[in-house]
């Protein structure tokens, strides 16, 4: 491709030079030269889940409203509405699970602590058995009615419980945005 005018060999020279810096950055060099397509399939899935293991699988944790849907992309989904809901207190319906005193309202209770104490055994239990089938991300959806209290508190602790193990976990508040209120 750089050397449509030049002879073969010069053409790849430079093509080699210009890829060097690239070449020299690369976790890993796979010389394609006898490989059959099947065999660099093969090569580049297992160094891919070699990576995914040293990394880890990625916990995706999702709160949302279930008036809104529930996620189509859960691999795991949790109703929370059977703890209490603080949108009927007055002084905490306008605010999110993010705020303190709502938090504190949903995580406080006797209901919700035997809910993440279950909870954490029940990933302790699952989320090893999802890596040893290869999987490197999983989803886990928590649901409550609008999505932004129950929901969003328990799918922060759950988060920060996680991460203190060492679990690379990403957060996302599906229905605090404003479109869904």
């Amino acid at each position: 491709p750089l050397g449509i005018d030049i002879p073969l060999a010069e053409g790849i020279a430079r093509e080699r030079a210009v890829l060097a810096e690239i070449r020299s950055a690369a976790d890993l060099v796979i010389d394609t030269s006898s490989l059959s397509v099947r065999r660099l399939r093969d090569l580049i899935e297992e160094y891919m889940g070699r990576v995914a293991a040293e990394r880890g699988m990625q916990v995706s944790l999702l709160s949302f409203g279930y008036k809104f849907g529930v996620p189509n992309d859960a691999d795991v989904v949790l109703d929370l509405r059977f703890l209490p809901n603080p949108f009927f207190v007055e002084g905490l319906r306008d605010l999110t699970g993010n705020d303190p005193s709502v938090s504190s309202y949903v995580l406080d209770r006797p209901e919700t602590s035997q809910f993440l104490d279950r909870l954490r055994s029940f990933l302790d239990y699952l989320l090893p058995l999802y890596q040893q089938e290869g999987k490197s991300y999983l989803t886990i959806a928590l649901g409550c009615t609008g999505g932004r209290h129950r929901s969003v508190a328990v799918v922060n602790r759950m988060a920060d419980e996680l991460r203190g193990r060492g679990r690379s976990v990403a957060v996302r508040h599906r229905d605090l945005s404003p479109a869904s209120s």
